[in-house]
């Protein structure tokens, strides 16, 4: 990083002032600190709906937002406004309704869930003589429900949150599956890079655990099916690993130029350092054996910040705790790493709180810049066991270790390919 407002390769240097984030842990930064440092999961049986008959019957639910109804619409933009909040007060800027800048939001694909396709189904406005599908469109198109139409749009949380906190522009929905998170982050450091703006607003915030999403998971066979105890089911890295347990949670950052943070006085948390991304369409949930998508990923981040592998302090790994996506993380980190990898700590986040989905990227961001400014390395809990396919790999097991990290590297690796590596740094001196 230069000395400068200007990185190595003459952009303006990215910072970011403020921080907001919920996951299964809690609301805000300093719950979530709190129990991610004691190794605690969010992880629970989950009681939102009846799991009879199911293999996985846990989740890292975020039941205590009052949300009603319980859909994963209205909990996405429940969790992204307590995110956004907290990130624009830390920050001190747009706190009237006007932020001054774009916001790019990580969002899920938007679809009617059951309880909602049977209300439809069930109501007076269905053509009775219709079956199955047919009889659904029949009664959508009474247009009875404009409510519900509203909130089951793509766009409709971006739109909630450009309303509300007066973003500028038309605000960016995107879904690059488990990618979101970092994909939204990095059009906010390109977009401030390129001049385009001063700030940011970043947003990744993902509420779809219900019922038809966990049936379709287990179907891929893509979730752990260790019910018992629930926290123990992530076992990243470890040979006990098989499969990934789904979560709920958001978080938010407020990006700006350093020129612009420096000149109102803002509090610097970090530096957005640099980003690399590649996606190789080899598959809509595989990985690509090579892992060169991987590779290239992480590689093309630490060229974009100017960094060694051997100044990287902290892989906060993607670390699913399937057992292709982690195996194949540890082989691609140790191409691009080289042998710095194996002294270099690597934990997954995702061990104590589940898998966010598209929200992940942007979760592990702000956990990515807690571990720099407290000097904490979160572990990887449930690790017990050394896969005996990945060679040496410091895990950060079970308890969290002391740290001075000037540097991190956080992965998001989401199906279909799309691949996304962000470095975040100090702030430059």
């Amino acid at each position: 990083m230069s000395n400068s407002n200007t990185d190595h390769k003459g952009r303006s240097v990215v910072v970011v002032t403020g921080m907001g984030v919920v996951t299964s842990l809690g609301q805000g930064q300093q719950d979530n600190w709190r129990d991610l440092i004691a190794g605690k999961s969010g992880i629970r049986h989950i009681k939102r709906f009846s799991t009879e008959g199911l293999r996985t019957t846990i989740a890292g639910c975020v039941d205590f937002l009052d949300v009603d109804p319980y859909s994963a619409p209205a909990l996405s933009i429940a969790m992204a406004e307590s995110a956004a909040s907290e990130a624009i007060e830390q920050a001190d800027i747009g706190k009237k309704g006007d932020f001054p800048g774009p916001l790019f939001l990580a969002t899920p694909p938007t679809e009617l869930e059951w309880p909602q396709r049977r209300e439809i189904y069930t109501e007076e406005g269905a053509d009775s003589s219709l079956e199955g599908y047919d009889r659904l469109l029949s009664a959508c198109r009474a247009e009875k429900h404009e409510e519900m139409q509203r909130l089951f749009q793509f766009a409709s949380v971006g739109e909630h949150l450009a309303d509300k906190y007066g973003t500028k522009g038309l605000p960016i929905s995107l879904s690059t599956a488990c990618a979101s998170g970092g994909t939204a982050i990095q059009l906010g450091v390109e977009a401030i890079g390129r001049g385009d703006t001063d700030t940011a607003l970043c947003v990744g915030t993902d509420g779809t655990v219900n019922l038809e999403a966990l049936v379709r998971f287990s179907l891929l066979s893509a979730l752990s099916t260790r019910n018992n105890p629930p926290e123990g089911a992530m076992a990243s890295f470890s040979k006990e690993r098989d499969g990934f347990v789904m979560a709920e949670g958001a978080a938010c950052l407020v990006l700006e130029s350093y020129e612009s943070a420096k000149a109102r006085g803002a509090n610097i948390l970090g530096v957005l350092a640099g980003c690399g991304e590649h996606a190789d369409a080899f598959h809509r949930t595989r990985t690509s054996p090579d892992g060169m998508p991987m590779i290239r990923t992480i590689s093309k981040a630490l060229v974009d910040a100017g960094l060694k592998p051997e100044e990287i302090g902290y892989v906060n790994a993607h670390g699913t705790s399937t057992p292709e996506n982690d195996k194949m993380e540890y082989f691609s980190l140790k191409q691009a790493f080289g042998d710095v990898m194996e002294t270099t700590p690597i934990s997954s986040n995702k061990s104590m709180i589940g898998h966010t989905l598209s929200a992940a990227g942007a979760v592990e961001a702000v956990f990515s810049l807690m571990t720099m400014q407290n000097g904490m390395i979160p572990p990887t809990i449930n690790y017990n066991t050394p896969d005996p396919d990945m060679g040496k790999i410091d895990a950060v097991p079970n308890k969290a270790r002391e740290a001075d990290v000037s540097a991190v590297i956080s992965n998001s690796f989401g199906f279909g390919g799309q691949n996304v590596s962000v470095v975040y740094g100090r702030e430059p001196k």
